[in-house]
């Protein structure tokens, strides 16, 4: 039975199971989903996953959605490297934390980043208030700051030594304002230690092969958006801007 991953690499999800899954020699059909074109929204997409979102995976009849159960289904079913998720209690629980801490804490302000410096004024054709880009600036400081306190600390990874889930999920979420030429680790020098940590182990090549999409995205050919992609694009960004 044929593993398939349904992925657009401009998400940082999408890119830790993709990572993942390539260091951990997981043989998967790859298939392609451009958020940025809505064909997520599509009907052929909608009979795969009626959730709309990527990362998606299916094996058969089975179907699993959300990159955190994604991972942990790959590492029970692929037996991988216990460093990725111990058996250790402790080790699993602090690694539970960072990942329910990370959505709120870690991929929206990123991802807000990159929308209101990069991806906003490309299709609206207009620049973000500045008040707006401001704010967003101070909540990655306060919200890095937590990290970098709170769960990096002093050590060479989230849990301790070695390499876990926790550390495959973070690097990517704080690579995503880097699309927009944003350097998040810039005069963060343990933050960016940490990152060429992660970046060594998961290997150069893959890392970057992983990031280009977000790397390249501001040569994206705004034209071929499609009209009613460009609505539901317009209204995200008017509450996003509010």
């Amino acid at each position: 039975m044929s593993l398939e991953l349904y992925l657009d690499l401009i998400s940082p999800p999408c890119r830790a199971i993709y990572i993942f899954a390539k260091m951990n020699n997981i043989h998967f059909n790859y298939f392609a989903v451009n958020l940025l074109q809505g064909e997520q929204h599509s009907k052929e997409f909608e009979a795969i996953s009626i959730l709309r979102k990527v990362p998606v995976l299916r094996e058969g009849s089975f179907i699993l959605a959300e990159s955190v159960p994604i991972l942990l289904y790959l590492t029970r079913k692929f037996n991988t490297s216990i460093y990725w998720y111990p058996p250790d209690i402790h080790i699993q629980a602090s690694i539970d934390e960072y990942m329910a801490w990370q959505y709120e804490g870690m991929h929206i302000i990123m991802e807000k980043i990159l929308s209101l410096k990069l991806l906003i004024p490309m299709i609206t054709g207009q620049d973000v208030p500045q008040e707006k880009v401001d704010d967003a600036l101070k909540q990655v400081e306060t919200n890095t700051q937590l990290f970098c306190n709170h769960f990096l600390k002093d050590k060479p990874f989230l849990v301790g030594n070695v390499i876990s889930l926790a550390d495959l999920m973070a690097a990517v979420e704080l690579m995503q304002p880097s699309g927009a030429d944003f350097d998040i680790f810039l005069g963060r020098p343990k933050l960016h230690e940490w990152l060429l940590r992660v970046e060594e182990i998961v290997g150069h090549r893959l890392f970057q092969e992983a990031h280009e999409k977000l790397l390249t995205i501001r040569n994206w050919d705004v034209s071929i958006l499609d009209p009613s992609v460009r609505k539901k694009i317009l209204i995200m960004i008017e509450k996003m801007t509010k």
